[in-house]
Parts: C-alpha cells; sequence; structure tokens
C-alpha cells in the first residue's frame, strides 16, 4: 500500500523550522489577542514556502494558457468541420496540442500539486490532540513540548485543530467553546469560498474564455463549483487547513496579477480596443451618426453656391440700348 509518510514528514519539517524561526526572532509564544502567532506565521509562510518553489510550474501553466488561448481558431476550424463526429474531433484536437506542444492538462496542474501539501496539513493538524499518548506525539520528526504547544496554538481562543463540524466530544477535548469555534471557522470559511472564486475569476478575465467546450466547461466548474463544494466540505477543515487555503488563496491573487501584467497575454479576439477586433458581446460596431452621447444629429447647413444673376440678350429686332449710361455724348465736329 503505497504510504504518504513522506509527506507528512516534509509537511511537519517546513512547520517546526518556521514555528522555531519566529520564536527565535522573539515572536510572543503566548497568547496574545487570544492568538498563538507564531503557529499562525507558521501556516501562512508554509504557503510562501510551497508557492516558491512551485513558481517556475506556475509561469509554465501562465505559458501553457498562452498557447491553447492562441489555438482558439483551430479548434474552432475544427469544431466546424467535425460537426457530429465528437471521437473524430477528439482525436484531430490532440494531435493538434501535440503539434503545437500545447497541454490542456497544465492549467491545472498547481492546483494538483498542492493537494498533497493540502492533504498532508490536514492530516497533521487533525491529531493535535493533547490526550494523545506520548509515543503518538513524536511521530513526523515532532518533540513533546512542540506537540503540546501546537495542539493549545489558538486563532482568537479558536484552537487550530477546531472545525466548524466538531462535535462536543472534540470540543471538550481542547478545552474550547463549541460558538466561538463555529464563529471563527465560519468566517473562514466564507473567505475561503471568496478567495477561491476571485482567484479563478481573475485568470479567466484575463485570458478569456476558452472556445473548446471542454475547456470552457472546466473553467466553469473552476469558477463556480469549487467555491460552492467548499460551502459543504469547509465544516471538516480545521481551523488550520483554511487559514492555509486562504494565504495560498490571496497569494495566488498577488502572482498572477504579477505574471499577468509582466507576460501580458497577446491581443486575440475576444478583447476590445483594435480596430475589427471582436469584442465579448459580439463585433465591434461602427460609431451610430447620432454623435458621442446618443443626441441626433443635426446636419450641417449646405451652403449654397453664389449665382449671379445672367442678363438677357436683346431680344431680335429690338434697339440696342447704351451701356455707358451717366456719359455725356460724344460733340460731333
Amino acid at each position: 500500500m503505497f504510504s504518504l509518510d513522506w509527506i507528512y514528514y516534509a509537511i511537519s519539517w517546513i512547520l517546526l523550522t518556521w514555528h522555531s524561526a519566529w520564536d527565535a526572532i522573539g515572536v510572543p509564544a503566548g497568547a496574545a489577542l487570544g492568538t498563538n502567532w507564531s503557529w499562525i506565521l507558521a501556516i501562512i509562510f508554509l504557503v510562501v514556502t510551497v508557492r516558491v518553489i512551485l513558481f517556475p510550474i506556475f509561469v509554465k501553466q501562465i505559458k501553457s494558457q498562452r498557447a491553447m488561448q492562441a489555438l482558439q481558431p483551430k479548434v474552432k476550424e475544427l469544431q466546424e468541420k467535425h460537426k457530429g463526429d465528437r471521437e473524430t474531433l477528439q482525436k484531430e484536437m490532440m494531435e493538434l496540442y501535440r503539434k503545437e506542444k500545447a497541454n490542456p492538462l497544465m492549467g491545472c496542474l498547481p492546483m494538483f500539486l498542492q493537494i498533497p501539501v493540502f492533504l498532508g496539513l490536514f492530516h497533521v493538524l487533525r491529531r493535535l490532540d493533547p490526550f494523545k499518548p506520548e509515543d503518538k506525539k513524536t511521530l513526523y520528526g515532532w518533540a513533546v513540548d512542540q506537540f503540546n504547544s501546537a495542539s493549545q496554538a489558538k486563532l482568537f481562543t479558536a484552537p487550530l485543530s477546531g472545525k466548524f463540524g466538531s462535535t462536543a466530544e472534540e470540543l471538550a477535548r481542547l478545552g474550547a467553546n463549541g460558538t466561538t469555534v463555529k464563529v471563527i471557522a465560519g468566517i473562514l470559511v466564507l473567505l475561503m469560498m471568496a478567495s477561491t472564486y476571485l482567484t479563478s475569476r481573475q485568470m479567466i478575465l484575463k485570458t478569456g474564455w476558452a472556445e473548446d467546450p471542454q475547456q470552457k466547461m472546466i473553467q466553469r466548474l473552476m469558477l463556480y463549483g469549487i467555491p460552492l463544494s467548499l460551502l459543504i466540505s469547509g465544516a471538516i477543515f480545521p481551523i488550520g487547513v483554511i487559514i492555509y487555503w486562504v494565504t495560498n488563496n490571496l497569494f495566488t491573487l498577488g502572482q498572477q496579477q504579477w505574471v499577468l501584467r509582466k507576460y501580458p497575454p497577446p491581443p486575440t479576439p475576444g478583447r476590445t480596443g483594435a480596430t475589427g477586433v471582436t469584442g465579448p458581446r459580439g463585433p465591434a460596431q461602427p460609431a451610430k451618426a447620432g454623435g458621442l452621447f446618443g443626441r441626433k444629429a443635426v446636419p450641417a447647413p449646405v451652403k449654397q453656391a453664389s449665382i449671379t444673376p445672367k442678363v438677357a440678350g436683346p431680344k431680335p429686332g429690338a434697339k440696342p440700348t447704351n451701356q455707358k449710361k451717366g456719359r455725356p455724348a460724344k460733340r460731333q465736329g
């Protein structure tokens, strides 16, 4: 059977290293404002450590999404060409991705790689029971005093191993108030849902919705499905795990913003700002003749050319008129 002990050892080592570092710096070990800040900071910097390690993969994720975005016109052509033949369409698309070296799964890779970290932290925090036997406290490289300190760590008097769905027996073993745990855990679950939604929304707004139905379904699942699922699953997450999740999402928001600014996506259909570019609501329309704010344009007055009245010529047989009026008649000699 495959053992996950190596993950538990790795997570424990990072946690304990950061906790020792904050203790050495002088972060109060006691509960200030009902919070053991050295353990909170240890969880936060566990996130920083993992994200620094995964940063190169995150950059590859952005590049892969750009490649997928550039291939959307070709994907659309294949969909029109093989309409109704899903099997052939899938083969053609996989050949296209292979030829262009684009991986549709790369967009989810960083999230998948963080799942073992999440599960490892979940397991480590779940076992922080102060009534465990001494030999159980020293698992995964923990010392007894470190285990006792972590099992008593709190966030605003709510134990880090407490959950929204903790039973009365579990709360009694942790010496926690049920109402306080539910309030703190409930607020953190809402923050977890909101930050998860915002990270997905930020990426989709920057890169655009996929044309491929399968990719679009994955985007919708990440945008709406995962945050909604956290409303239920969040009840079984220890408070320390939710702190990790929220911190990870906030880190992702900042990291995505930096990467997307440094490597802006190329102009593609679906983006506005250029002549003839299709916007999110359809093709760009020419400006109406009604003016900038929709007022009815008043046509400019047409300049009439000045017309010099023509002098009618003498009628046939009429006596010619003297054009030089006002001059004295020439005297005959």
